[in-house]
């Protein structure tokens, strides 16, 4: 009987190895079972999305930083262009803890400790330098100092890792406190305010659509608090460090310096205030 027992064991075994080899050997492709479209990879961002992220709100045509760095992951990862799934998901709903119905979320979202309690990040893909907007008739268009720049009025919606910059970084304590974005450049635009500042991407959209008027007039330090810019998955997602592996090839090889060259790098005539 024990001999039987013994026999049957093995079997089991055996058919338990024949069944979970496969699934291990799909791991790290695109037919990944732990993706959430197997043979797919869903992504979710904004609607609408905004230059320089998103060309067009189309991330579908790849143009703008973050739409083209998605589709050179998804190459280095084995993923061919039409396998790239695309779905519509607002900020808040992207940070929201629980389950996701997408394999990763990217829009701009910096990674904070408070966000990594319900949310896992990849790796920091893209950290910002700041940027001070401005009208060109202000007299923070001619700011060479942090002391200089405290003399201005400025605005900042709250609750943005804008607010804490200028108010931790640059010690402004009295700035304008908006409900949005929108309010603060119509505070800018209405003589409200004389500055706000943004990441520099987010400057480099605001200044040529949102607020043409006003000008980027310095580039200050980056964020010693805000970590960067990842990916965002949802809470403990095994796919994360298969993920990663992809992002470090492809900053291996220059290719997230290239994009960054290509849509998110400023005038190198703006001037720079350290201090």
């Amino acid at each position: 009987m024990a001999q039987k027992h013994n026999v049957l064991t093995i079997a089991l075994l055996a058919v338990m190895a024949m069944v979970v080899t496969p699934v291990l050997a799909q791991e790290k492709t695109p037919n990944d079972p732990r993706l959430f479209t197997p043979g797919k990879l869903t992504v979710s961002t904004s609607e609408p999305s905004y230059p320089p992220w998103v060309l067009d709100n189309n991330p579908e045509a790849g143009e703008g930083f973050e739409a083209a760095l998605v589709y050179a992951l998804a190459a280095e990862l084995g993923f061919k262009k039409e396998d790239v799934v695309w779905v519509d998901v607002t900020f808040d709903g992207a940070i929201a803890p629980g389950p996701k119905a997408y394999d990763f979320s990217i829009q701009q979202i910096s990674v904070t400790p408070d966000r990594a309690k319900v949310a896992t990040f990849s790796d920091i893909y893209y950290q910002s330098d700041k940027a001070v907007i401005a009208l060109p008739a202000s007299t923070v268009a001619s700011a060479k100092s942090f002391a200089d720049l405290k003399a201005a009025k400025w605005g900042v919606a709250v609750g943005t890792t804008d607010f804490d910059y200028v108010t931790n970084v640059l010690g402004i304590a009295d700035a304008a406190v908006f409900d949005d974005q929108a309010g603060v450049f119509q505070a800018l635009q209405g003589g409200q305010i004389d500055a706000t500042v943004a990441a520099l991407p987010t400057a480099l959209y605001a200044t040529a659509v949102q607020v043409p008027e006003a000008k980027i007039t310095a580039l200050l330090p980056k964020d010693p608090k805000d970590e960067g810019l990842g990916l965002l998955f949802a809470y403990e997602n095994p796919i994360v460090p298969w993920i990663n592996e992809g992002l470090a090839k492809l900053k291996e090889k220059g290719t997230i310096d290239e994009l960054v060259t290509k849509y998110l790098v400023a005038d190198p005539t703006i001037p720079v205030i350290s201090q």
